[in-house]
Parts: structure tokens; C-alpha cells; sequence
């Protein structure tokens, strides 16, 4: 990089134990688009919106345990603070056991570790974003309203890569845009109501997983996926499950049993835990607290349903599906 692109941090981050960025920071990127993370030719581009403030960084595996990690703007140093707790040095894998299903993946994936952001407002708005339609619609939303509400990425960060929305911004969205993005008004709603309060849903992470977890489930329009999906990227919760997507239970099961568990008729609705739900829940049990690990390495074996779409209802006709 020429000089005018000099990083305003940097480091380089040792581990003691394998160290994969792909693995670990796949799970963050919101399609191959994202405007806020990227991987190009080997490096893993990154921005976010901390208390100091924007940043961008670039990181780049320079050995199986190490990488080195840049970064530009505001928010660098704090970013460069951060790394341990990015790359997943606070999930600790020792007691893990995979079962069958997943025993090869472990094998060939040491260096997968759940990452934690602390970014909870961004990875509730993605996460409400995925919910009730596919993951193309989803991500072409994200995708859509970063561009359109963030700011540009500091530093010498590829074409195209934003800063998202602070929470004030994602709640003074207009009406019309979210429509444009394809959004239902449901799901802005959603986001509007829950960024005015930002600062509390920020505070949830210092709380134990559970509490955090029904907290958000309190809020209007969030329910036990939306919760699992904030809780594995901002929390690293390695034990979380996201219950409600028919393609994660369809996924799960079939891996363990090699059973094809019946899709929901069209229009078909629901009380309480759904069959497809409860029987993944029955075969992940023995490998608490790792659940969420085994959902991981279902996923880079591609014998699991990746767990990134919204849960599945019957859309408003006046809504794509």
C-alpha cells in the first residue's frame, strides 16, 4: 500500500491455537457484496461503527495462528483493541466432542472459532432484515440501505464498502425507502422502535446469555431467532440455536438421522415448538454448550443449511417472497 494509505493502527495478533479468518469471520459477511465486509484476494476487509468511531480494517492471515490486522479512522485504535475478541479468542473449544455428523469438518476446519463483534445494533438490523424472506432479499436490503444511509469507509478500503448507519440513522430511515429496499413495514418498524432504545440493546452483551436473550425477546416483533442470530455475532454465543427456521431443523436432521423431515404446507401456522424444531433441539442436546459450533461446521461441510435465513411464514401478497 502506498504511503498516503498508511494504517493508523496495527498489529499482529498471535494465537495459541489454530487461527482460520475465513472460517471465523465468514459467519459476519452478509452475502459477497457486503458494503461491510469483504474478502479480496485473501484479505478480510472490515468496517464498523464504534464509540470512537469509524473504521475500517483489513486483515490479513500471515501464518496457521497469526494475522496481521490494520486499521484506518477514528475508531482504529479501539478496533486494533478489539482483535482478541473479533477473532475469537474469548471461544473456548476444549470441551467440545463433535459428533459424527460433524467430526470430519472439525477435522479439516481447526482454526473456526466463534467471533464476537459487540456490534449488537448492526447485527439486529441484519438479523430482522433476514427475517421471513429469502437470504438474496435480505442481503440485497442491507446492501441497499448501507449504501444509501451509511458513510464512506476510511483508509484505502475496496470500492463500494460503507460504514453502516449509526442507530439514529437506521431510525430516521423514511418510510419509502425501506419499501424501495424491499422491506415490509413490519420489519421497519421493528428496526425504528428498537434503535431509539440502542443504547440499552448495546448494554445487553455485559449480561449471562439467557438474560440477554429473552431482553431482546421482549421487544415488539423479535422472537427467539432474531435473538439467536444477534446473540452468535455480537455475543459469540457458541451455544445458541436458531429455533423457528425450517432450513436450519431440515438441515440438522438430516445430517444426524439422514431422515427429510416434511416442509409446512403453504399458509401453515404454528403454536409453540414446531416437530422439525424439537427433534434438532432432541439431536444437538449432547453437544451443549456447543451447539451453535456444530451449526457452524454443518455449514462449511455443506451438509447443514447455513443458519442465515429469516424464520419462514406465509408472505402478505402484496410482499416478494
Amino acid at each position: 500500500m502506498s504511503s498516503t494509505h498508511s494504517p493508523d493502527a496495527e498489529v499482529r495478533h498471535v494465537s495459541d491455537r489454530p487461527l482460520s479468518l475465513g472460517d471465523t469471520l465468514g459467519l459476519l459477511a452478509r452475502g459477497p457484496y457486503d458494503p461491510v465486509q469483504r474478502r479480496l484476494d485473501g484479505t478480510v476487509w472490515r468496517t464498523a461503527l464504534l464509540p470512537s468511531g469509524p473504521v475500517t480494517t483489513a486483515l490479513v492471515a500471515d501464518g496457521p495462528r497469526s494475522a496481521v490486522v490494520r486499521a484506518w479512522g477514528p475508531g482504529a485504535e479501539e478496533a486494533i483493541h478489539r482483535v482478541p475478541t473479533l477473532l475469537g479468542e474469548l471461544d473456548d473449544a476444549t470441551t467440545f466432542t463433535p459428533p459424527a455428523p460433524v467430526r470430519e469438518a472439525h477435522h479439516q476446519h481447526p482454526g473456526l472459532r466463534i467471533p464476537r463483534t459487540d456490534e449488537v445494533a448492526q447485527a439486529f438490523v441484519g438479523a430482522i432484515l433476514d427475517q421471513r424472506v429469502t437470504s438474496i432479499e435480505a442481503f440485497g436490503a442491507w446492501g441497499r440501505l448501507v449504501r444509501r444511509f451509511g458513510t464512506p469507509a476510511p483508509g484505502p478500503a475496496p470500492d463500494g464498502m460503507r460504514v453502516a448507519p449509526a442507530a439514529a440513522d437506521w431510525a430516521r430511515i423514511p418510510t419509502w425507502e425501506w419499501q424501495q429496499a424491499g422491506v415490509d413495514p413490519g420489519r421497519a418498524r421493528t428496526v425504528t422502535s428498537a434503535m431509539a432504545r440502542a443504547a440499552s440493546l448495546e448494554r445487553l452483551g455485559s449480561l449471562p446469555a439467557a438474560e440477554a436473550q429473552e431482553r431482546l425477546t421482549s421487544l415488539p416483533g423479535v422472537g427467539r431467532w432474531t435473538a439467536s442470530e444477534v446473540a452468535c455475532r455480537a455475543w459469540g454465543d457458541a451455544d445458541v440455536v436458531p429455533v423457528g427456521d425450517f432450513h436450519v431443523a431440515y438441515g440438522v436432521v438430516h445430517a444426524f438421522t439422514g431422515e427429510h423431515v416434511p416442509r409446512p404446507g403453504p399458509g401453515v401456522r404454528t403454536t409453540g415448538l414446531a416437530p422439525a424444531d424439537a427433534q434438532m433441539l432432541e439431536l444437538l442436546e449432547p453437544s451443549r454448550p456447543h451447539r451453535f459450533r456444530v451449526l457452524r461446521l454443518l455449514a462449511l461441510s455443506g451438509r447443514g443449511e447455513r443458519p442465515r435465513r429469516g424464520p419462514r411464514a406465509a408472505p402478505p401478497t402484496h410482499l416478494r417472497h
